[in-house]
């Protein structure tokens, strides 16, 4: 009868441990033993003997409730040693065994406003943050993470299941926190580092900057040797339209924006590694480059079975310790009676 109730109904439907409640069967187990023999020595002195004894004295009804609670808080407690649990319904979930690193650039160059969305200009910044963001949140099944860079490069966040704090590390970037100048070389090495300390099958870096190493103390191309030795795919984007209109008191003047972009050093580094380059000068560029990455790293893997299992132990667990306590004080109350009478 005891395993026949709907568990379920309790906010439970499996045990964790089953075999705890054969712990069930120790009471009678120790009525059985054979008693100690009771020598003539005091082992120890308790000078509140006599109200334990009257204590176990108590007669009638309450006796017979006590018994009753000791018995339940004891059935309680083997419920809580097999460990009730609440195990979900199945969910699949798609695991590509990819390890994606990107590597954004915000030195100090990233605040040109040549891009336009949603019908304004903004930050070249702004613009990767808006298409990056959509990319990262369709990786489901990739282990994802961030670099940042500028005059250094500093590792935003570990490799990670958890796009949602990628994306919110990522939107909360601000130009100019890594330093004004440009380090690739200095984030291609952190990126293999950290990719080095990691089990991966794939291992992929889309690093996107406006500009050309000006300082760090890894040259780019090294850097690429070294990760094409490791595995290590790399995809380089560069960013920032040819030219930009610039208003003046002496009126409006194009500049070129081309002359900032190392374009040959990115398009060897993802040559190097078996990659591609990209060059984006609009946010529609970046878009159709991010869609692109989709069908060059697609996810496409078996799933894993996943159960979210919830833990119900401290239900039973706190009654017992709810019924132990009822059941001490039944017994001070014993003892008070005994001697009042």
């Amino acid at each position: 009868m005891f395993f026949d109730l709907d568990w379920a109904q309790l906010g439970w439907n499996e045990f964790a441990w089953p075999w705890a409640f054969a712990a069930v069967l120790l009471p009678l187990l120790v009525r059985l033993l054979p008693k100690a023999r009771q020598s003539g020595a005091t082992a120890l002195r308790v000078p509140f003997y006599s109200a334990l004894v009257s204590s176990r004295q108590l007669v009638g009804s309450a006796h017979r409730v006590i018994r009753i609670l000791v018995l339940c808080a004891w059935l309680l407690l083997i419920l809580a040693a097999a460990r009730p649990q609440h195990v979900g319904e199945r969910i699949e979930l798609p695991v590509s065994g990819r390890d994606l690193l990107m590597a954004v650039d915000i030195s100090g160059s990233m605040r040109q406003d040549d891009m336009v969305f949603q019908g304004r200009r903004v930050t070249r910044l702004t613009a990767v943050k808006a298409v990056a963001s959509e990319f990262l949140s369709r990786r489901i099944g990739d282990r994802l993470g961030l670099i940042l860079f500028g005059t250094q490069a500093y590792l935003q966040t570990p490799l990670t299941f958890d796009r949602e704090t990628i994306l919110t590390l990522l939107g909360e970037a601000q130009i100019g926190l890594a330093g004004q100048e440009t380090a690739i070389g200095d984030a291609l090495g952190l990126a293999l580092k950290h990719l080095q300390q990691v089990e991966g099958e794939q291992k992929v870096l889309i690093l996107l900057t406006d500009g050309a190493n000006t300082t760090g103390s890894v040259e780019p191309l090294e850097a690429a040797r070294l990760a094409a030795s490791e595995g290590l795919t790399v995809y380089t984007i560069g960013i920032g339209a040819d030219q930009q209109q610039l208003n003046s008191l002496f009126g409006a003047r194009l500049r070129n924006n081309l002359a900032d972009l190392d374009e040959p050093t990115l398009q060897q580094i993802a040559a190097l590694t078996g990659g591609q380059y990209f060059r984006a000068k609009s946010l529609g560029d970046l878009q159709s480059i991010y869609a692109r990455l989709d069908a060059l790293e697609a996810v496409t893997s078996e799933p894993e079975i996943f159960r979210p299992i919830s833990e119900r132990y401290y239900w039973p667990l706190g009654t017992a310790l709810i019924l132990a306590l009822f059941i001490m004080l039944l017994q001070i109350r014993g003892i008070g009676v005994q001697h009042a009478d």
